[in-house]
């Protein structure tokens, strides 16, 4: 007798309180599903732990050690563009001024291998003036031998309070995988770094052509998140290029195209996964303020062979 079940509804704790569908955990209880969905699932789980473990950790032994505990060798984090982030965190001029944070992951995604992962969520920043503020702290893992490692680390900020009062689904996720190729398909076996460069610059060039909007409808995934500054996150197709054109024709003047620069790639071994970030810039001479931002984009390559965005971040300085 087949089970037929809600995939939006009837959401399980799984083990140590992480929140998986009704159908998730059936397959992970019953060994059903196949084992690439069930090896996802789990691996899905161990970065929500390790993201939390994070979390614990900044909050027992602040910040600073927390990152130095978490980064990978060659991890980014973005200040005005990314920077080298242990070079940073190991500044004394950064354990003299950084203030302490806290945050929850609300969406976790990871690629099919199981070694490039991608956390979001709400993050409060804890002032020394006693005026907090708020955004949203996106960060990409990567899996090693020693377990997650934190690779790059974006935030943006908001003008007022998100709850953390927040725990991320699998359910959330299926839908993007279910957009995905599979990881055995030819298609996805003859994908480069390269080629995953040149999806992105390609989106930055189409951004000048056909606009924010009609560029995110176009190289996004009908399931796209978009975080921005002043907003809390949009997701899907419609709602997110909407915030998101709106959000660039606020800030470029239309003659003005914004140049892209891609400072970093990185490609899951399962191919059907990966995440560029770098700077968007105008240029300030034609430009009445200029506009600089930093950007950080997960890929998923869809079932039609081509890369779309998963998760679009902007962070201007």
């Amino acid at each position: 007798m087949g089970i037929s079940i809600n995939l939006g509804a009837l959401l399980l704790r799984g083990a140590g309180g992480l929140a998986l569908t009704a159908l998730s955990a059936l397959l992970l209880a019953q060994g059903a599903g196949g084992p690439e969905e069930r090896a996802q699932i789990e691996q899905w789980k161990t970065l929500v732990e390790a993201d939390q473990r994070f979390a614990q950790l900044t909050a027992q032994a602040g910040r600073r050690a927390a990152f130095l505990e978490f980064l990978a060798p060659d991890s980014v984090v973005f200040r005005e563009g990314p920077v080298d982030a242990l070079t940073l965190y190991s500044s004394s001029s950064f354990a003299e001024a950084a203030s302490e944070i806290d945050w929850k992951a609300h969406y976790v995604d990871v690629s099919n291998a199981g070694d490039v992962g991608l956390s979001a969520g709400p993050l409060t920043i804890f002032n020394d003036s006693g005026s907090d503020s708020y955004g949203h702290l996106i960060s990409m893992w990567r899996s090693s031998s020693a377990g997650w490692e934190l690779m790059a680390d974006i935030v943006v900020g908001i003008p007022g309070f998100l709850s953390l009062d927040v725990e991320p689904s699998y359910a959330d996720t299926l839908p993007v995988i279910a957009e995905t190729a599979i990881p055995a398909s030819v298609s996805v076996a003859g994908n480069t770094l390269q080629s995953l460069v040149d999806a992105d610059e390609l989106f930055g060039r189409s951004i000048n052509f056909r606009g924010g909007q009609r560029a995110l409808l176009r190289y996004g995934l009908e399931n796209t998140r978009v975080y921005l500054p002043g907003m809390g996150p949009a997701v899907g197709a419609e709602a997110a290029s909407s915030v998101y054109g709106a959000f660039l024709d606020n800030q470029l003047a239309t003659t003005n195209p914004v140049n892209l620069s891609n400072l970093g790639a990185y490609l899951s071994s399962s191919q059907e996964m990966g995440y560029t970030y770098g700077t968007m810039e105008t240029d300030s001479s034609t430009a009445e303020a200029g506009f600089k931002t930093s950007y950080m984009r997960l890929w998923r390559f869809n079932q039609e062979g081509e890369w779309r965005i998963a998760v679009e971040v902007l962070s201007p300085f």
